[in-house]
């Protein structure tokens, strides 16, 4: 059964014509003539028997209709790019993979990490896009996610890396690490927690056997990231996910005065969509972060 699709061509001068709303830029975007997306767009029109533009006095505008095509087809043709590139580039062993990763696990676990891939792999191109929430594989231009385990992922192989251990850290330029191994002397020091979690301190104190403590109004971060920069500025002691401190405790960048984790806040996985067959590329990345994730399990157990 032949499939009702129109011409690639055309979809793509639409989709460069809706985007800029101008048939003339269009044209110098796609190397055409402004007569050539005119007629494409009026093509396409005739195939969907719908207007996509309306035209007066030499000027166009997208109709209710045309924006919501364009809004609709232009996610796919970013997807059926990204696919075609990955397979051409494919041929040499290389290729691209887009990935969607949670903004602190990008900067602070992945990133310093990458160095190691692109010297096994040259031939990959590894592009980052941050996301802070799940997200729908479809109509994207991603091949993986790595992300935290939700209820909202759907259609997606996962595999899981590691649960997330919640650990206290400060700096060691600015406190006494030995005066706060106990639990107790810790609300007498500035307390640092993630908006997301202001129960975080309290859930610690149980934890450490101190349920009647009354700790110190805590200091609120929206982002981990800016909360492990205060902790080695001085300004107090954080509750921060181990992953994501590990290498600047081991440089002694931060300490951990007492190794009492809240653990499995949430479980970190990396996640593919069921839809696609898996590219060489994405395979081999996925392997790969597989390695590093039970290498860093590993090296965390060896330091307990």
């Amino acid at each position: 059964m032949k499939r009702k699709i129109p011409s690639t061509v055309a979809l793509s001068v639409f989709e460069a014509a809706a985007r800029h709303e101008s048939f003339a830029r269009a044209a110098a975007e796609l190397h055409l003539t402004e007569s050539a997306v005119s007629r494409q767009i009026a093509t396409l029109e005739g195939y969907l028997g719908v207007k996509l533009f309306s035209r007066e006095k030499k000027q166009v505008a997208l109709t209710d209709a045309g924006l919501r095509y364009a809004v609709a087809i232009r996610p796919n043709l970013d997807e059926v790019e990204a696919q075609t590139l990955a397979l051409m580039s494919s041929k040499s062993g290389g290729g691209v993979l887009e990935l969607a990763v949670i903004p602190t696990f990008a900067a602070r676990w992945l990133v310093p990490r990458l160095p190691e891939f692109q010297r096994s792999f040259p031939r990959i191109t590894v592009n980052i896009a941050e996301r802070a929430d799940p997200l729908t594989f479809r109509g994207t231009p991603f091949d993986m996610a790595l992300h935290f385990d939700h209820i909202s992922w759907e259609g997606v192989h996962k595999i899981h890396l590691f649960d997330e251990e919640v650990v206290p850290v400060l700096s060691p330029q600015h406190f006494d690490v030995k005066e706060l191994q106990q639990a107790r002397n810790f609300m007498q020091v500035p307390l640092l927690v993630k908006r997301s979690r202001p129960e975080g301190w309290q859930q610690w104190f149980e934890l450490a056997g101190c349920k009647d403590a009354a700790p110190l109004p805590a200091i609120r971060f929206e982002l981990y990231s800016t909360m492990i920069e205060a902790a080695k500025a001085g300004l107090g002691v954080g509750l921060i996910p181990r992953f994501y401190v590990h290498d600047d405790v081991q440089r002694g960048a931060l300490a951990m005065p007492l190794d009492l984790a809240i653990k499995h806040e949430k479980r970190y996985c990396l996640l593919y969509p069921t839809h696609r067959v898996i590219s060489p590329v994405a395979e081999t990345f996925r392997d790969w972060i597989v390695a590093q994730a039970q290498d860093f399990l590993n090296d965390r157990e060896s330091h307990q």
